[in-house]
């Protein structure tokens, strides 16, 4: 068919009404906003491909060419989507947008048609109709907006100086730290929606500790001096980034332990420094993507993905880990990219591994650098390593 450009914009946007409909009404359902972010993002680059590529690329454009056009513009939703800050279950994601792509395609190809007998002649132009539609989306669009806009959570600020806590957060809220701020004693988030933002903690049984709540995002940090684990999550999505944790003189904790919250969707650790403890990052029965951390002097693995987790472990700096740098085990499926692991020392069993999978594992490595590992990498237990482009040395 051959388009014009109002056309493509008139078409796109009839065929979006229904998806920005559910998005709503999905929102609505989670008490979550991600639906109607993703269909905004959906909208903004479905419309910047028509202005400045389809339309002028795409003079006639074949049925089968709906195809690789979707995908590509899947892809492009989901990285905008990551580099907005959008949290969302990532089926469900591609599932609305899966939705969407079919509705587009049974309205192009017989609802339209048939409700505007001269479709393919004026170029997908939908006259009156597509005028009403434009004015539905930004309409729904708008509302949705401004509705989010007055539920918007509280923000607190935490005054510079010490506090003692545990500080046991149970509303939704942003807690933002002013410069010199300190929880000593832990915090405790038992409420969804929550954002810790530029908050030093010291002590506590676990520095942070999450335990139910959804959505709970942990950005800038700082924990230490801690009995267990720095950052503690069971049950819970979320997402952390740009923390500091000294784990140093604690041999039995965990840096950030994320567990059992498969059913929340993805989970995110990014940005983070971690020092000492047993463990740097350790996920359980967990969907987590673990990226751009650097984590040193661990008494047993440095960065974990087990108990059938899956996840990305990609652009990770490892070193100075006892026995393990990268572990994927317990019937896990591991991506691991573009990670430095280097230095793996002897454990009390005299084993090293640089990347290990174990017990019914999978592990797919690609472009990493393995060095001054004992051994690079290795499978045991039915596992499966399988290894493109990796550097290795002694």
């Amino acid at each position: 068919m051959s388009y014009t450009l109002r056309g493509r914009l008139e078409s796109r946007l009839a065929a979006l009404l229904p998806v920005v409909a559910a998005a709503c009404v999905l929102a609505a359902a989670e008490h979550r906003w991600w639906p109607v972010e993703a269909v905004g993002l959906m909208l903004g680059a479905g419309i910047t491909l028509d202005v400045l590529a389809y339309d002028r690329l795409l003079r006639y454009q074949p049925a089968w060419a709906a195809a690789p056009l979707g995908l590509l513009e899947l892809g492009l939703v989901l990285l905008l989507m990551r580099a907005a800050g959008v949290v969302a279950p990532v089926w469900q994601a591609v599932a609305l947008f899966a939705g969407g792509w079919l509705t587009a395609q049974a309205l192009g190809h017989a609802g339209f048609p048939l409700l505007r007998l001269t479709y393919a002649e004026d170029g997908g132009e939908l006259g009156r109709l597509g005028a009403a539609t434009a004015v539905a989306i930004g309409v729904v669009l708008a509302g949705a907006g401004a509705t989010a806009y007055a539920l918007r959570p509280p923000v607190v600020h935490l005054a510079a100086g010490v506090h003692q806590g545990p500080l046991v957060i149970t509303r939704r809220e942003v807690l933002v730290g002013e410069p010199g701020a300190v929880v000593r004693g832990g915090i405790v988030i038992r409420a969804s929606g929550v954002t810790v933002k530029n908050v030093t903690v010291v002590g506590g049984e676990n520095g942070i500790t999450v335990n139910g709540p959804r959505d709970t995002v942990l950005d800038g940090v700082s924990v230490s001096g801690t009995k267990l684990d720095g950052i503690h999550v069971r049950l819970s999505g979320i997402v952390i980034k740009n923390c500091t944790i000294d784990m140093l003189g604690n041999a039995l904790g965990q840096g950030i332990d994320i567990s059992y919250n498969m059913d929340k969707g993805m989970s995110m650790v990014e940005g983070c420094s971690i020092v000492g403890g047993m463990e740097g990052i350790t996920t359980h029965g967990s969907m987590t993507d673990i990226m751009d951390n650097s984590v040193s002097r661990t008494t047993m693995r440095g960065i974990s993905v087990t108990e059938m987790s899956m996840g990305t472990v990609m652009d990770n700096e490892v070193r100075d880990a006892r026995g393990i740098g990268i572990w994927c085990n317990d019937r896990s499926m591991c991506m691991i990219e573009r990670n430095t692991v280097l230095d793996t020392r002897p454990d009390a069993m005299g084993h090293a591994y640089g990347v290990l999978a174990s017990f019914q594992s999978e592990a797919n490595l690609w472009e990493n650098e393995l060095g001054a590992n004992p051994v690079a990498s290795a499978a045991i237990s039915q596992s499966e390593v399988q290894s493109s482009r990796s550097f290795s040395y002694r």
